[in-house]
């Protein structure tokens, strides 16, 4: 039977949060950069579930809410980021309509689940795959580098209604909503401790 190599707790060891420099254990502040240490993200769990459970609030007027508005000599229009998408789909450009949705409700509908998630098996302690939960994670955390996009979606809009002339655009309130999934879903990943994940598998050895 081979014996499993000592982790960071036997070595006496710990990551700091700040500048991820490995520090040893017997001490409370990092050398580097002088933050204070922990085994792990302090109250990971509860602050997650905070800002994953705000985002998702937030999601509901992003989607039911106009974010712009549009008027067609005289005519004006308010615009869902789903009526953006039909529109688009009905005028033949669908593959734009597609880039929108997929950015708009895919992505972040895809963020909620995976983070819901981890947060319900690793406040379980459950030991079920491990291994591709932390890989869920990863996702998650690269997928967070392009949340911005999700914005950039009501830019696109806009180009494509100055392409076709028409005379003003005006953004509305759902944007700002659909801005605050960003960062509340962002927040909500970088506060999930991943380390967690494999706590179970630790106390089961």
């Amino acid at each position: 039977m081979t014996r499993r190599p000592p982790n960071a707790s036997e070595l006496q060891l710990v990551l700091c949060h700040t500048c991820k420099k490995t520090c040893s254990i017997l001490v409370n502040i990092c050398d580097r950069c002088g933050a204070q240490l922990h085994h792990r993200k302090p109250n990971s769990l509860i602050r997650t579930w905070a800002l994953l459970l705000t985002g998702m609030i937030f999601y509901l007027p992003a989607n039911l809410m106009p974010v712009m508005r549009t008027d067609i000599l005289g005519h004006g229009r308010d615009s869902t980021i789903m009526g953006g998408v039909i529109e688009l789909w009905k005028s033949g450009a669908w593959d734009i309509a597609l880039l929108i949705f997929v950015a708009s409700v895919v992505v972040p509908c895809m963020k909620f689940l995976i983070m819901f998630l981890l947060l319900t098996s690793t406040q379980r302690r459950s030991r079920w795959r491990t291994l591709e939960r932390s890989s869920l994670y990863r996702i998650v955390e690269r997928i967070g580098y392009w949340s911005m996009l999700d914005v950039l979606v009501v830019a696109v809009l806009a180009a494509l209604v100055q392409f076709q002339l028409l005379s003003n655009i005006e953004p509305r309130i759902g944007i700002v909503f659909f801005g605050l999934v960003v960062v509340f879903t962002m927040l909500a990943s970088m506060s999930f401790d991943p380390r967690l994940i494999w706590d179970s598998e630790v106390e089961n050895v």
